[in-house]
């Protein structure tokens, strides 16, 4: 067995009290005090499982004497909890490193290290002046580099595009699923610690890959993926979910089969040994078109149950594409079908990633594409198609303006003949609040939105048409030439304007000194670590709160593809905020794939913030 490089697991980290369980939210406290405003919902909102997760400490060198240790806060983390953290030197005994109890932000600086040895950290949690059971410790190697990076070794194998992360095993830190863009493709399961769990043989149905009319099994092409991970029965532990056809070879080496190679089927498979626990069929209205790619995602539909939501496509001759929406629930031994939805003829735009998200605030999910939105039933809620949406490659929605009641949308049109670029909307009704247009049509391929200048109140969305702060729909950068890149965003540094990733660049714009596009402050490169972008694209494999406090890791592999490159910040902050993972609107978002996408809280993080509402959670289990 492979021992990762950089740091070692502990096993199943203790369960604090069921009264700290039961308490409120996170605070937010320390310089960079924040508190933030909510989307606006129902104060009996349903009450909605989530995982069950520890602390997940991280360590890594950030200087040539210092160690950044970092920890999660939980979304039901009473207030007014407080940390102790511990170091054991080369296995010896733990010893306590901070004079008082940390009720700041969750991460602390350890100058005080033999970095010559190797080391262990652990977190206490301290409520009502008691300190509670340690978490599962982090291990960082004698002499290890100085690096924002945690690697995962990996088997050799071919190129990577995506990876999903779930708790496949139940000990309360996120697993590893990925694939292996070989043919026939491949999905390979790995524990946190890279230890190995199954691999699930694609079949030949998966040679072909075409990015749209390809195999019956194909995974993971163009803004398809048909795969995605999550606790689907509220076990505690995730499965796997896939899209499936004949000569699929699972985990557990059991073969599917089916007669007709064109025919697909959705398996849940047992996270720990890739065994199919339940299949059920893709419904077949378009099979004479040939089999339909998908995307996955799941989101929970009634407040309280995860569901399954497909997104599938298939050509119609070489012209237009047959569009089929559905949902599945699995009950831990059966998966049955909610129900489907057609679009045949109906005006309603999609482009290339979807949205599972609360938009009402009744804290039971909607369906949303970017240009129109189901209710969690699977009936039309709203079309923005009347509006003049036509097709785009991206868009948002988040609590865009902290002064305005729900969500906000944000999307980028593709070739609208009315000349719109870019539009900004309610995304409870879907009534369009500004729209920015231009003479002839224009393919604008890029959209993004996050709060990156702290002189409006709100966040900024832009695009190749320029930067410009939501809620007023003002020019917040005049001169186009200086708006950052608009591709991904990224929280990293630990203040509350969000940062950029930029084929492979951690970037920060800053307002005060705008830069020429591609001039932005570069905080990192992933060159730097040998890490290399995912297959098929510029972008990583996974962007998430993996590990350590409220800021985002992104994930790529090295070069020969047999260890992931995690990177996780180096820089400490003063800001405590609970996890995004038990944020409901940010967790469905790490479910999904399609053209990579930043995802987003329900609650306005950025400057000026207030302190986030507690989420309507439980954890999975109890």
């Amino acid at each position: 067995m492979r021992v990762m490089r950089g740091w070692r697991a502990a096993r199943r980290p203790a369960v604090i009290a069921s009264a700290i369980v039961m308490a409120t939210t996170a605070l937010v406290a320390g310089p960079t005090s924040a508190t933030t405003a909510s989307s606006g919902g129902s104060a009996l909102a349903p009450v909605r499982p989530m995982e069950k997760l520890g602390r997940g400490v991280v360590a890594v060198r950030s200087g040539s004497r210092d160690v950044l240790v970092s920890w999660r806060l939980l979304g039901l983390d009473p207030d007014g909890i407080g940390f102790n953290v511990y170091r054991s030197t080369a296995g010896g005994s733990y010893v306590k490193l901070n004079s008082g109890v940390l009720t700041g932000g969750t991460n602390y600086v350890d100058s005080t290290a033999d970095l010559s040895r190797s080391n262990s950290y652990h977190v206490r949690p301290v409520t009502g002046g008691t300190e509670q059971a340690a978490s599962a410790a982090f291990t960082l190697t004698a002499n290890h580099a100085t690096e924002p990076v945690v690697r995962v070794p990996l088997r050799a194998g071919g190129p990577v595009k995506f990876v999903w992360a779930g708790d496949l095993d139940g000990d309360g830190e996120y697993d590893y699923v990925l694939d292996r863009q070989t043919s026939p493709q491949k999905l390979e399961a790995y524990r946190s610690d890279g230890r190995f769990l199954w691999q699930v043989d694609m079949g030949p149905n998966s040679t072909n890959q075409n990015n749209i009319e390809g195999g019956s099994s194909t995974i993971d092409v163009g803004h398809n993926d048909g795969v995605t991970v999550q606790d689907l029965d509220s076990d505690g532990r995730a499965e796997v979910a896939v899209r499936i056809a004949n000569g699929v070879t699972f985990g557990n080496g059991t073969r599917f089969t089916n007669g007709n190679d064109n025919r697909q089927f959705i398996a849940v498979l047992d996270g720990r040994t890739g065994a199919a626990r339940a299949t059920a069929p893709v419904p077949a209205d378009y099979l004479s078109d040939g089999p339909m790619y998908a995307r996955f995602g799941v989101g929970y539909l009634d407040g309280t149950t995860p569901s399954l939501v497909a997104f599938m496509k298939n050509r119609i001759g070489s012209g237009a594409f047959n569009l089929m929406m559905a949902a599945w629930r699995f009950d831990g031994s059966t998966l049955t079908q909610q129900w489907k939805w057609l679009r045949g003829n109906q005006n309603t735009p999609d482009g290339h990633n979807t949205r599972i998200i609360d938009v009402d605030g009744d804290g039971r999910d909607e369906v949303a594409e970017i240009g129109f939105v189901l209710n969690g039933d699977g009936t039309l809620r709203y079309s923005l198609g009347p509006a003049g949406i036509v097709h785009g490659d991206r868009f948002h929605i988040a609590k865009m303006d902290p002064s305005r009641p729900g969500l906000q949308g944000y999307g980028v049109q593709q070739d609208n003949p009315s000349g719109l670029r870019e539009y900004y909307y309610d995304a409870r009704n879907g009534s369009v609040i500004w729209r920015h247009t231009g003479s002839g049509t224009a393919d604008v391929g890029r959209g993004m939105a996050g709060d990156i200048d702290p002189r409006h109140p709100g966040m900024e969305v832009w695009s190749f048409s320029g930067l410009y702060n939501a809620p007023s729909n003002r020019l917040a950068e005049p001169n186009t030439s200086l708006r950052p890149w608009p591709q991904m965003g990224l929280w990293w540094d630990g203040d509350l304007t969000m940062e950029l990733l930029n084929d492979g660049k951690f970037e920060k714009w800053d307002p005060n000194n705008p830069t020429a596009t591609n001039q932005v402050p570069r905080l990192l490169n992933i060159s730097q670590y040998g890490a290399v972008s995912a297959a098929q694209g510029v972008n990583p494999t996974l962007v998430g709160d993996l590990l350590g406090d409220w800021r985002e890791e992104v994930v790529y592999t090295n070069a020969s593809y047999d260890e992931l490159i995690i990177f996780t910040t180096n820089r400490p902050t003063g800001t405590r905020l609970y996890t995004p993972a038990h944020n409901p609107a940010y967790r469905n978002a790490m479910t999904l794939k399609g053209y990579m996408q930043s995802h987003h809280v329900d609650y306005f993080l950025g400057h000026g913030m207030t302190t986030p509402p507690r989420p309507s959670i439980r954890y999975a289990g109890e």
